[in-house]
């Protein structure tokens, strides 16, 4: 497999990144006032994003040269900027899964930004393994999540096109769970779940959970998220409670879970 080589840092050099693209906030200048305040008077390592302030780290990422290459060359937006920890996050995860037997699987690809930037960190079009991205692409307004900027007609083409190159890539349309069949592995070994509802992603969890394998992560994108995502953790809590699991909270937001 062609993957990622890491080299090694100066141990005196830390990167930091202030990128004020936040949520959940009504005064956002002062906010990014306070949060600029705060990293004049801590120790390098500093991070703000995401609604993720932190100091005193090694923001790893930065030091990962093939990741900032993936990361860099596939942000489409300020929001896949201000999330890089998280794609991190996804990237360090699918480098432990592409060990795996089991194919890579993301519902609620969007724009298939993050798939890509995974794939590229591992490979590019060398990428050894099958991945599978599923979304409805368009939104109507009874639906229990929110909308995308980009929702619509043609987005699922679009989606396709970039991936054009890339004969491992799968990307399906149409509603999960009956989009699964026919059309999805029986093996898992990378599961990423963000499809900002919590109906969808049981739904997900109940036809897809059994086929991850062992030692395969499951990444819950918004699970520690609080505002127009709690139902989330409530919901899923109880389902992985059933199964004898705990989600990992992590502090970018994303819940982890680690198959037995």
């Amino acid at each position: 497999m062609n993957l990622p080589v890491l080299t090694t840092p100066a141990p005196s050099t830390l990167q930091n990144f202030f990128f004020p693209l936040f949520w959940g906030s009504t005064d956002r200048e002062t906010v990014t006032a306070l949060a600029r305040a705060v990293t004049e008077r801590v120790q390098p390592g500093f991070h703000f994003a995401d609604n993720f302030l932190t100091w005193g780290r090694n923001n790893s990422m930065f030091e990962d040269g093939p990741f900032v290459t993936a990361w860099k060359g596939n942000s489409e937006s300020d929001s896949d900027i201000a999330i890089v920890w998280r794609r991190y996050v996804l990237a360090c995860a699918a480098y432990h899964a592409v060990h795996l037997d089991g194919d890579f699987v993301e519902c609620g690809c969007y724009r298939g930004v993050g798939i890509k930037t995974v794939v590229d960190y591992l490979g590019g079009m060398e990428f050894p393994r099958i991945f599978w991205g599923y979304d409805l692409f368009e939104h109507s307004p009874g639906m229990e999540h929110h909308s995308m900027a980009d929702h619509g007609p043609g987005l699922a083409d679009v989606v396709r096109t970039k991936f054009a190159d890339y004969k491992q890539v799968n990307i399906v349309q149409g509603e999960i769970p009956a989009v699964f069949a026919g059309q999805s592995p029986e093996r898992i070994s990378y599961l990423h779940i963000d499809l900002n509802q919590a109906t969808a992603e049981i739904a997900a969890l109940d036809v897809l959970f059994d086929r991850v394998v062992p030692g395969g992560i499951i990444i819950l994108d918004d699970y520690e998220w609080a505002m127009a995502y709690r139902r989330q953790k409530l919901t899923e809590d109880p389902w992985f409670e059933a199964r004898g699991y705990r989600v990992m909270p992590l502090p970018t937001g994303q819940g982890l879970v680690i198959k037995r």
